[in-house]
């Protein structure tokens, strides 16, 4: 069996585990990939981060509610234990990223992936939680100097708030020097646009390739 190959049945077990809300499973299948020389950062983004995709989309369909989608975060956050001390960490510090999710929605699990996902890129990550008022990102980005801004939100309720974020920021006169991603469900590239941002990332894998292309690093 090719190492490929096998790296995917870990993925599978990790992705499935999480969608079946096996805390243990998970645990069992996060330390098996480890003992098998999968690489911890893939075993992350598709087994345990596809897992929670897949887990959102059932929710999504009315498949699953909040008591489940926990349940699914529980068992992720179970194999994320396991799984990230062994990411190897960037020696060269790429940057400051201040983080969060948008005022009026508490959804971060996925923010909290970006945010691990960060930190083993290299970047010193200020994590502002979730409920965050756009004032708060902008004071946060000018006390640390940060080079990036990043928002998320599951919510079209809350997505104009991050518009708001980017506005402050020019009547700061901060935002020549601070760019901005945004990402979650309800938002797309458009969007991103829209509201002046810098970026739109899909994923945690692709805010991190984001965000290195934006301060340079890539």
């Amino acid at each position: 069996m090719s190492i490929n190959k096998q790296s995917e049945e870990y993925y599978r077990e990790l992705s499935d585990s999480v969608v079946e809300m096996d805390e243990e499973r998970t645990l069992t299948a996060a330390n098996a990939a480890l003992a098998a020389g999968v690489d911890p950062y893939n075993a992350i983004q598709q087994g345990l981060s596809h897992g929670m995709e897949r887990a959102g989309q059932l929710f999504e369909e009315e498949e699953y509610f909040i008591p489940e989608l926990l349940m699914c975060s529980d068992a992720m956050y179970a194999g994320l234990e396991v799984l990230k001390p062994h990411l190897k960490k960037n020696a060269v510090s790429s940057g400051t990223v201040v983080i969060g999710v948008i005022e009026g929605d508490t959804h971060d699990i996925g923010k909290n992936m970006v945010r691990i996902m960060f930190e083993t890129g290299g970047f010193k990550v200020i994590d502002l939680g979730r409920d965050v008022a756009p004032q708060r990102f902008v004071d946060a980005a000018r006390d640390s100097s940060a080079d990036i801004i990043a928002m998320s939100t599951l919510m079209t309720t809350t997505m104009d708030g991050m518009g708001t974020v980017v506005k402050l920021l020019g009547e700061a006169n901060l935002r020549s020097g601070v760019k901005v991603m945004v990402g979650g469900g309800p938002i797309s590239p458009g969007f991103a646009k829209r509201i002046g941002a810098d970026g739109y990332a899909v994923n945690a894998a692709e805010a991190v390739k984001l965000a290195r292309k934006l301060v340079g690093t890539a």
